[in-house]
């Protein structure tokens, strides 16, 4: 298993996000938010920096956390009913674009996984409603095939999608080498799926990327709290000896999301890395 991070959950300002994984003996960079700009819309002059920054200390990118498909279903107006990362909202016609766009930006940073969505949750999971998903990813699996990309399906509790079961079903219909999973315990458990081993285990022959984040959920009211790795809800002793069972190695990317009272996103990450140095090398 390879570490990384997504280096907007440490700080916007893109070189000390990669000094501080540096200090922790992270050598992979997983990017989405860069000096306030999202990946998708960086400048030439930025994605310049932003290789330069990552060559300088011998580091590569992990995967582009790209805002694909958090757009609404059925729908061409720029929505938005999650978080957006700094992402330009897009509607549904502007997406095949967006994925070219970001197939180039892989290209440019040297990875072939790109986090993909599947479009703003507005009322129950139906049979219909996940045909046409699978529907909608017949032209993105095409393209990335034919760019040599992945396209990480990630879980995410805003969107159609939300839990592994979920994201297992969709993919097996998919039946495309170049659609897998990123799972998100994490995301899963805000879904309301145990996360290890329930949606582990369905999402498992999928599995291509992994985002952690640990949360506690407050059984009265739902709400949840995120915390730092090992402190929260997720059975992640069991979540890392599976992975490390399995033979993974691919990336277990940290998605912090904790941020500690009166404190920043960085404070929050640096005992997420610390728990997870422990974690992998305990595994």
């Amino acid at each position: 298993m390879k570490l990384a991070a997504i280096t907007d959950e440490i700080s916007q300002e893109f070189e000390h996000a990669l000094d501080v994984l540096m200090e922790y003996g992270v050598q992979y960079a997983e990017l989405r938010g860069l000096w306030g700009t999202n990946i998708a819309d960086l400048s030439a002059e930025q994605v310049k920096r932003a290789k330069a920054a990552l060559a300088q200390r011998g580091m590569r990118t992990a995967c582009l956390s790209t805002p694909i498909y958090k757009c609404d279903l059925d729908s061409n107006e720029a929505t938005v009913a999650g978080r957006m990362h700094l992402a330009s909202a897009r509607g549904l016609q502007d997406q095949m674009a967006l994925l070219r766009t970001c197939c180039d930006l892989a290209d440019e940073f040297e990875t072939d996984l790109i986090r993909v969505f599947t479009f703003w949750k507005r009322g129950p999971l139906t049979a219909e409603i996940e045909a046409e998903i699978v529907n909608r990813f017949a032209e993105p699996a095409q393209i990335a095939a034919s760019r040599g990309k992945i396209l990480v399906l990630e879980n995410e509790h805003a969107c159609y999608i939300g839990t592994g079961t979920e994201a297992a079903r969709v993919l097996d219909s998919i039946g495309s080498s170049a659609v897998k999973a990123c799972w998100d315990p994490g995301n899963a458990l805000v879904a309301g799926e145990l996360p290890y081993p329930a949606g582990y285990e369905a999402v498992k022959p999928h599995l291509a990327h992994v985002h952690v984040k640990d949360a506690v959920l407050d059984s009265e009211t739902g709400q949840v709290r995120w915390c730092v790795i090992g402190q929260g809800a997720i059975d992640y002793p069991g979540q890392f000896g599976a992975l490390r069972a399995e033979g993974y190695d691919g990336y277990v990317s940290l998605e912090t999301h904790y941020i500690p009272d009166g404190g920043t996103p960085e404070d929050g990450s640096r005992p997420c890395l610390a728990a997870l140095r422990t974690y992998l090398k305990d595994n």
